[in-house]
């Protein structure tokens, strides 16, 4: 007889690992929009795309760290990641500083989508732990949407 539990399981494990790579590539993209935003706010907006960054790229660890505590490996490659992430790529280093606000909005708001999508598949599984950091990691990133749309008006 198949447990539900270790069903559960183990689709919370694929479920961090999506989010684990979603983190990854919204980390290099919002890193890629540092690097190269230009105009009148560029300081601001320079700053900003870091301070994300940086913050993004402190939860990888523990998300990481979430799927081997529950006994499941974690993406191991650039292939994976890209295998796993609803980011898109964005090549570009001549966006306006317009598009590449839009962009990480769209893209933090996605990972927000997919964190509330996730307390199901936590609750399911009887993980409490997961389902507390679902909601510090949903608070972070319907932040930084809410940073990055007051910059749109």
């Amino acid at each position: 007889m198949v447990d539900p539990k270790t069903n559960s399981k183990t689709q919370m494990v694929a479920e961090i690992n999506g989010l684990l790579a979603d983190h990854f590539a919204l980390y290099v993209k919002s890193k890629n929009f540092h690097w190269h935003v230009k105009g009148p706010r560029f300081r601001d907006l320079h700053l900003l795309f870091d301070e994300q960054a940086l913050a993004i790229q402190g939860e990888i660890d523990t998300i990481g760290e979430r799927a081997r505590k529950l006994g499941g490996d974690t993406i191991t490659s650039i292939g994976m990641i890209a295998q796993h992430t609803q980011v898109k790529d964005q090549d570009s280093a001549t966006l306006s500083a317009e598009d590449m606000i839009r962009e990480l909005r769209d893209d933090n708001q996605r990972l927000v989508d997919r964190l509330k999508s996730m307390k199901d598949t936590a609750e399911a599984a009887g993980d409490n732990a997961t389902d507390g950091l679902l909601d510090d990691w949903t608070d972070a990133a319907e932040e930084r949407v809410w940073f990055l749309s007051s910059l749109l008006g």
